[in-house]
């Protein structure tokens, strides 16, 4: 009787579920068929009142993209100025500035922004341009007056150059001390302006003009196709009825907002021209547009009218079948929906102590490749913008390439740091595309196929990168990967602060050597490091008591950071160590034995000059036959220097206590 029951609301709940769902696909249909006749009857209203709105759109698209134009031209001449300055603080930090390393820094900089090239103004009134060369601009260029200006932007001026192309200059001081050294420029050509802003508007059909409000020439005159030229010395213009020439010349000369409409000269025809002023200097910008442009976009709009009636219907029509096939397909979407998840969860769960645990790691990538299809998937952490540590998992371990990994992981970092969000690439020319950089002899091996996203840390700078390549089916990649990019994220700063806690454990806090743990874990190591011959240099510093208690443990702690110093500058700090208080250990691996006491004695030396004294002693070997016995005479032979600097009556503090 139960199991009758059970059954029997087990088919009362399919059959509600099945109700519910009939609900929920005939809404859709009414909702549709509803939206389509409202555009339908929208679309023969839209019709009857298109011409009388078109005149008025095209004054508010000219003001739109105008007003866009000129805040494109503000921001660019900005970010000019920005670069420039970065540069200028640059350029300071050298003596000579002809260096060839500063100019294939400087040249580097080659249309960047609207900038064509960089060049130096000296005091001396000599520019220095490409590569380092000198020009003499006597007569040309005045290093005082562009000085006095500061950081400012030239009017309109004819290049150095004897083909005489119109330009303005973008100029920055060089100061170092206080005092302008040279004024860095960069040279913007006005002929190629428009290309440098990728301007198009009104679809590439409208004129653009930047005029000097003052003087009225031209800085860019896009339809006449003229370099230089002035506007009033083109005349007055035949004006539409309701606009005045006045209006135009006044606006244009102090600087207001407006708009007139003229005939152009040059094909008859009336001109729907808009002007505004710029944030630089007396500069204006208008846009001019033909009046057959103008109202061929409203026959286009009624043609565009009748085709959308008639795409409503196929619309229509199409989504009848299309949801005939979502039917079919909204099962398996949703399972693989729920793989999704459930494979995210999976990967937050692992990654939660990954940094702990190199094999979940390596789990989580194998996960990752089941779900997007993939052959491969590699992360790399990102540190101070450098590619650090590589994790990888490879169906076929004998395609893992190392070096190839790390040319890979190194342009992408670029590509991303460069402002890309994510990279798809589902072929091999689309690939080799985006790694132009590439060593010849590892382009071959690239991957057919990849998806990669950057991993951001928490202030939003790039902490690693996540890769798939080989993919089967990629449309599920970059979703899963952008899913994962959180997770991929906190593991990233897990790992980062579990590497640096074990450094805090590992490194003596005042000296900045390794402490005692780490020499302890680093003994076996030392035993197979070596290849040709090993020393042990052992230290021991003298009168560390008497300096602690004559001027105190500031003193005694600055004075083992001195010797620390010099540890590290002769022997370096990979081999380093404070074994005790006062007592010092480093090994020499493969290096001569009079190399080796020649930095001893050098050491000495130089700490006798800060006035402090070292007990050194040195045991070089060429086979360690025990790594013990070598750090044992090593520290007998310390104690033995360290016994004959005590057997000094200056040295000796017993003596000097009891007088």
């Amino acid at each position: 009787m139960e199991e009758q029951a059970e059954q029997k609301k087990e088919k009362e709940a399919g059959k509600r579920k099945n109700k519910k769902q009939e609900i929920l696909w005939k809404s859709p249909l009414v909702v549709a068929v509803l939206l389509i006749l409202l555009l339908i009857a929208a679309s023969v209203l839209a019709a009857g009142w298109v011409n009388r709105m078109e005149e008025e759109r095209s004054f508010e698209e000219l003001y739109e993209e105008t007003n866009r134009l000129a805040q494109e031209i503000e921001d660019e001449m900005e970010n000019d100025r920005e670069e420039l300055e970065l540069l200028a603080a640059v350029i300071a930090e050298y003596e000579d500035l002809t260096s060839q390393e500063l100019w294939k820094i400087l040249d580097s900089y080659d249309m960047v922004g609207m900038m064509s090239r960089l060049e130096l103004l000296l005091p001396d009134d000599t520019v220095l341009t490409e590569g380092g060369k000198r020009v003499d601009v006597s007569g040309q260029l005045s290093f005082e007056e562009e000085a006095g200006h500061g950081a400012h932007v030239s009017d309109r001026v004819q290049d150095l150059d004897e083909d005489g192309t119109y330009i303005v200059r973008n100029y920055v001081p060089v100061k170092r001390d206080g005092q302008i050294i040279a004024m860095l420029y960069g040279v913007v050509e006005l002929g190629s302006l428009p290309e440098d802003l990728e301007a198009a508007p009104y679809g590439g059909q409208a004129a653009i003009y930047i005029i000097e409000g003052q003087t009225g020439d031209f800085l860019v005159d896009t339809w006449h196709s003229e370099s230089g030229g002035n506007i009033w010395a083109l005349g007055r213009r035949e004006m539409a009825p309701g606009y005045d020439h006045e209006v135009l010349k006044q606006g244009l000369t102090e600087g207001d907002t407006g708009y007139v409409v003229f005939v152009s000269e040059t094909t008859g025809q009336y001109l729907y021209f808009y002007f505004e002023p710029l944030e630089i200097n007396e500069w204006r910008i208008a846009l001019s547009v033909p009046e057959d442009v103008v109202f061929e976009i409203a026959d286009s709009i009624r043609a565009a009218l009748n085709v959308f009636l008639g795409f409503e219907i196929i619309c229509f029509i199409a989504y009848f079948l299309w949801m005939l096939r979502y039917v079919r397909n909204v099962t398996s979407e949703k399972q693989r929906q729920l793989d999704t998840i459930n494979y995210i969860y999976d990967v937050e769960k692992l990654l939660f102590n990954a940094h702990e645990d190199r094999e979940n790691i390596d789990l989580v990538l194998e996960k990752i490749a089941q779900i997007t299809l993939a052959e491969k998937v590699g992360f790399w952490t990102v540190e101070d913008s450098t590619i650090g540590s590589a994790f990888f998992w490879c169906r076929n371990l004998a395609e893992k390439g190392q070096e190839r990994d790390t040319e890979e992981a190194a342009s992408l970092l670029r590509l991303f740091e460069a402002g890309r969000t994510q990279l798809e690439a589902y072929d091999e020319e689309t690939l080799a595309a985006l790694f132009p950089d590439m060593p010849q002899e590892l382009e071959a091996k690239l991957p057919t196929s990849m998806v990669a996203v950057p991993v951001k840390d928490m202030d939003g700078s790039i902490c690693g990168i996540l890769a798939v390549c080989n993919l089967s089916g990629g449309y599920l990649a970059p979703v899963f990967l952008k899913n994962v990019e959180f997770s991929f994220g906190m593991f990233c700063h897990n790992l980062r602060t579990y590497k640096e806690i074990k450094e805090k454990g590992e490194k003596d806090l005042m000296s900045g050597l390794y402490n005692r743990n780490r020499y302890e874990m680093d003994l076996e190591m030392y035993r197979e490091l070596y290849t040709s011959s090993l020393a042990c240099v052992y230290i021991d510093v003298n009168g560390l008591h008497e300096k602690n208690n004559s001027e105190g443990h500031e003193a005694g702690d600055k004075m083992l950071k001195t010797v620390a110093e010099q540890i590290r500058e002769k022997f370096g700090g990979r081999h380093a160590y404070r074994i005790g208080g006062d007592e010092f250990l480093a090994f020499a691996v493969d290096m001569e034995e009079e190399e080796v006491c020649r930095l001893g004695r050098a050491m000495s030396e130089a700490l006798r000059k800060e006035n402090i004294e070292i007990s050194v002693g040195i045991q070089w070997e060429k086979e360690v036959s025990s790594l013990e016995e070598l750090i044992k005479t090593a520290e007998k032979k310390m104690y033995k220097a360290k016994q004959k600097y005590y057997e000094k009556e200056e040295h000796d503090r017993r003596k000097r206590e009891r007088r």
